[in-house]
């Protein structure tokens, strides 16, 4: 699964970087950066779209900021624009999103790649004397160079239709696979990376995505991914900071042998 991870990137950078449309409108672009991103927070996203006035135009890649959790369209209102509570979708199984009630409309043509620098995962062990609670500790996964990772996601745009006239609002998931090579030691899944050489058809708004990209990548195709121990100041939502990200050596010492 993916709970919490890291970005330090701003919506100016990455739509530089990848010829985009920034439509995030934000006065403080780097509000975005954070070390330890969490369901519910709004996050940056990679969707390509046509232009609303020009349907017939090719589509192109945007930057769009949306809550992380996605929220079907068909969700009901609890209060005037305001969706009602459900599970917290802000994961989905690659291997379920064509069937499963609330994904099946976004995987038609709302996919997404929702791009990081890492996630956490937390290995769980027993406890060190035998008795007592499982002890969590926490890894970040990157790539070992510290270039960017692009996962798949999908995405849903939620209005309550009583307030024709109230602002949308967009929201996504990250989808998970089974884990693959090492990092299948420290959970048993892990959110599905999008090649750049996929893109094309991954975003593509007017097909669906070709199957086999929700197959998995194999151990080679994240073998550049490694997994470090880190502190476990991760494990609270209010830390926010590069010291999340400093290696814990000595919980590496216990852990991956």
């Amino acid at each position: 699964m993916c709970g919490r991870y890291a970005t330090t990137t701003n919506p100016g950078r990455l739509a530089a970087e990848l010829d985009a449309v920034d439509e995030t409108d934000l006065d403080n672009p780097d509000e975005t950066v954070s070390y330890n991103v969490a369901p519910t927070s709004q996050v940056l996203t990679v969707v390509e779209r046509h232009e609303h006035d020009h349907p017939d135009d090719d589509p192109r890649l945007r930057i769009r900021r949306m809550r992380w959790g996605l929220i079907p369209h068909w969700t009901k209102a609890a209060e005037p624009g305001v969706p009602a509570k459900g599970k917290p979708l802000f994961n989905a199984r690659a291997d379920k999103i064509v069937t499963a009630p609330s994904f099946r409309d976004s995987a038609k043509s709302k996919r997404c790649l929702v791009p990081m620098d890492g996630w956490y995962e937390w290995l769980v062990e027993p406890a060190p004397t035998g008795k007592g609670k499982a002890v969590k500790k926490p890894f970040f996964m990157s790539h070992a160079d510290g270039s960017r990772i692009y996962m798949a996601g999908l995405w849903s745009v939620w209005r309550d239709r009583s307030k024709p006239d109230a602002q949308p609002l967009m929201s996504c998931t990250i989808l998970t696979t089974d884990a693959v090579g090492e990092l299948a030691r420290i959970h048993d899944r892990m959110p599905l990376p999008m090649p750049r050489e996929h893109w094309e058809a991954w975003l593509d708004p007017d097909h669906p995505a070709p199957a086999e990209l929700l197959g998995g990548p194999a151990a080679d195709e994240v073998a550049n991914i490694v997994a470090r121990p880190v502190s476990t100041l991760v494990n609270n939502v209010r830390n926010n900071g590069p010291e999340l990200l400093v290696p814990d050596e000595e919980a590496g010492q216990t852990t991956l042998l």
